[in-house]
This record gives structure tokens, C-alpha cells and sequence, in this order.
């Protein structure tokens, strides 16, 4: 089976990149499960229930996110009722939503899916590695497919992760940093890997943010505004293959798709 898994969606220029070449990748690549980390699609920041509508609308199966998941306060309510959106598991217990489902494919083939998020740099949650320990058990009395987002800053808590869980996970890909990373593999044990698939969204951008803006805040050290720059968008992911009968991958391929203005 095939997994295709698309990058951080930064604002209106992600989701329009997303729309003109999710259908052609598909095809292409014949996926059978479509998953988007969407936690920056409202402008930058952030997740509604109408853009979450929108992403299933163009044929998204699974949602996942990360810090920026709670951002919009609108979307906690969403986050109790909708199954196919998740956040970091690793928070603590009793906040709206799940941090892992399972999901089936038109095929019938059943898809575990774990979001987590990192501590080194980011908030002070709970272990990503004990977490893991135990969803990936639970997950795996109901089917061997199984893909982890791991959203992180550190490239080197997203490796070990990645050691850690190698065999016991088809595939943990990284999120967060919005920039593609060269060193998809799999690993020793068959879990597919990339420290971070990238982001969809502007590419002549400070990771999504306009340039110009960066810039000033590490000039002035002061508080600046924000907005999610508009041009030259690429759509950033990568296909999975994995054996559904083991929940070994076979094969991880990038996805680097630019769209020019």
C-alpha cells in the first residue's frame, strides 16, 4: 500500500498548492491514504473547522498538526467530534481531542496513526518515547501499518525517535521545521524515516513567514507581526510504500513539487 503524507500547510498559499496537486499525485504515485499535517493553515497559525472541512473536501483522509494546533481556540470543540484530526498525544490527559486513530483505506486496509510532539526546545510534555511505547502497542492489536508525525525541532530527538521505534512502526516522519530534509531512508528494522518532510507553502519565505519580516525581528529583537508569505509555493511530502501484510515499508520517496507565480 501507499501512504502519502504532505508537509506543514502554511496559509492561503499551501492550500491552494495542496488543491492544484494533490489529485495528480495521487494518481501518479496510486495512494491509497492521503495524511496532512494542517496546523498552520489559518494564516500561518493555527486550525478551523472550515479549513479542516476543506482539506477533507479536496480529498484529505487524516489530519494531523502540532503546537500550533491550539491557536484557534475555535477549533477545540472540533477537535472532540472529529476523529480524522489530530493532535500531539504527548499533551497532558483531559484537553479536547485524541493523539491516535486508526483508519481504513477504501481497500479495507486498516492504517494506525500516532501525532506526537518533541520537548528539546518546545513545550515540557510528556515523554514522546513513553508515549509511543504504549500507543504503538495498543495500535498494534489492530493492524502492523502503522505511521507516526513526529513534529520536533531537534533533529536529533526525531533520529532517536526514529531508532528507537525502528520495527515496531512502518514509518515516523518528521514535522515542524518547514524545511525538506535529504535523508529519507529505511532503517535497519524497516521503519521508513525523514527527519522533516517540509512544508507546503511559499518558498520565497522565511519557512512560510514573509522574508522581510524574518529579517526584522532578528534585526530588532522586537515584537513584529507576522503574515504568511504568497509566492512561488511548493508542495512538500513524501509516498510511502509498506507491506500491509508485515507493516515493513519498502520504500520512502520525497515530494518536492514548486509552483511558480
Amino acid at each position: 500500500m501507499k501512504i502519502l503524507f504532505i508537509g506543514d500547510v502554511v496559509g492561503r498559499p499551501g492550500r491552494v498548492a495542496l488543491a492544484s496537486r494533490l489529485d495528480r499525485l495521487v494518481d501518479r504515485n496510486n495512494i491509497d491514504l492521503v495524511v496532512v499535517n494542517g496546523e498552520n493553515a489559518a494564516a500561518g497559525f493555527g486550525l478551523t473547522a472550515d479549513l479542516a472541512r476543506e482539506f477533507y473536501d479536496l480529498g484529505v483522509d487524516v489530519l494531523t498538526s502540532g503546537n500550533h494546533i491550539w491557536d484557534k481556540r475555535e477549533i477545540y470543540d472540533y477537535l472532540d467530534s472529529q476523529k480524522r484530526l489530530l493532535r500531539p498525544a504527548n499533551y497532558p490527559a483531559g484537553l479536547p481531542g485524541r493523539g491516535h486513530g486508526v483508519f481504513s483505506t477504501s481497500a479495507g486496509i486498516k492504517v494506525g496513526i500516532i501525532n506526537l510532539e518533541g520537548r528539546v526546545f518546545m513545550n515540557n510534555l510528556e515523554c514522546p518515547f513513553r508515549t509511543a511505547d504504549a500507543l504503538v502497542d495498543e495500535l498494534r492489536q489492530q493492524t502492523p501499518v502503522i505511521l507516526v508525525d513526529f513534529h520536533a525541532e531537534a533533529t536529533s530527538e526525531k533520529a532517536a525517535l526514529g531508532c528507537y521505534l525502528d520495527g515496531r512502526v512502518s514509518a515516523l516522519v518528521g514535522t515542524h521545521t518547514h524545511v525538506q530534509t535529504a535523508d529519507e531512508r529505511i532503517l535497519p528494522s524497516g521503519t521508513a524515516y525523514i527527519t522533516d518532510v517540509g512544508m507546503t507553502g511559499s518558498r520565497d519565505s522565511v519557512i512560510g513567514i514573509r522574508k522581510e519580516l524574518a529579517v526584522e525581528k532578528f534585526l530588532s529583537l522586537l515584537p513584529v507581526r507576522f503574515e504568511v508569505a504568497k509566492k512561488d509555493a511548493t508542495v512538500c511530502g513524501v509516498v510511502l510504500t509498506i507491506d500491509e501484510e508485515t507493516g515493513r515499508a519498502t520504500a520512502i520517496e520525497r515530494v518536492l513539487e514548486e509552483i511558480q507565480d
